[in-house]
């Protein structure tokens, strides 16, 4: 995997790629690939072609030696106008400006990638095998917030009544167990502000009768890697979430695929701050 992602970054400096054809020759998926680069990179891999191309055509447009329409054009943009936005984006000025003045300019450098596991963060971890099943409960679109509590979602949890935490508790009959907190719909690159669908609710067998107030997001069947934190909360699940990238799907045999994201809280404090959780993230083997 790092091998390709950095097979990726070169490409990039090379101009258009098929990222689906460099997944099947590295052995894996376009969707990996995406959820790999954005959580190692910290930046969505659709924002670092971008850096990079401005970065690039900001040496051309300080050189003088093209109009800015050939510029434009060398690096994807059918107009000056275009590539003048997405110029200013990045640098902060636009390339007219840049060309008379010098700059300012951000420059994006060159990725490169590397395996170092070591072993900060514990990786408790079990594999299950899981039929189809259903998670049932309230659904909202929320934005994705990578550190800290979302607000939106709490704002979403807050306004269910009390009682409805223990009518959907009630409904639960299948792992995971309890009430859960439900991503599905990430964006592959995981960008920050990216749109999901969050449901707060529990998971049920395919036989359950569901009420017919309760939104429904339908699982099917294949493997999980179930991850086990203790800590601080959010900030233990969080930091183990991110390990995941960085340290466990180095360093076996398995990636993601598409699917729900769900955080089963096993115990949490009066006050909130701790929680014992559980993870499951859907795999494959790689």
């Amino acid at each position: 995997m790092i091998a390709a992602l950095n097979r990726i970054v070169d490409l990039v400096e090379d101009g258009e790629f098929d990222l689906a054809t460099l997944a099947r020759s590295a052995g894996t998926t376009e969707y990996h690939l995406r959820r790999m680069f954005s959580s190692l990179a910290g930046m969505p891999l659709s924002e670092y072609v971008r850096r990079r191309r401005m970065t690039v055509a900001a040496a051309a447009v300080i050189r003088g030696e093209e109009d800015l329409l050939s510029i434009a054009v060398r690096h994807g943009y059918a107009s000056t106008e275009a590539f003048g936005r997405a110029f200013r984006a990045v640098h902060g000025a636009g390339p007219g400006d840049v060309r008379r003045d010098g700059g300012p300019l951000r420059s994006q450098p060159q990725l490169r990638f590397r395996l170092t596991v070591e072993g900060s963060t514990p990786m408790n971890v079990r594999i299950a095998d899981h039929p189809a099943y259903r998670l049932i409960g309230h659904a909202a679109r929320v934005p994705l917030i990578h550190r800290g509590v979302n607000p939106h979602i709490q704002q979403h949890i807050a306004a269910l009544p009390v009682s409805e935490h223990a009518r959907l508790k009630a409904l639960s009959d299948t792992e995971p167990a309890g009430l859960l907190q439900v991503t599905d719909g990430t964006d592959p690159d995981a960008a920050e502000g990216s749109e999901l669908t969050y449901l707060h609710g529990v998971a049920v067998t395919n036989a359950t009768a569901v009420p017919d107030d309760l939104d429904v997001i339908e699982v099917l069947a294949g493997r999980w890697a179930v991850f086990h934190t203790s800590g601080p909360y959010p900030d233990a699940l969080q930091t183990a979430w991110a390990a995941t990238a960085t340290e466990w799907f180095p360093s076996n045999p398995w990636r993601l695929r598409p699917g729900p994201s769900i955080v089963a809280i096993l115990e949490l404090a009066a006050d909130f701050c701790t929680a014992t959780c559980e993870l499951w993230l859907p795999v494959e083997p790689s």
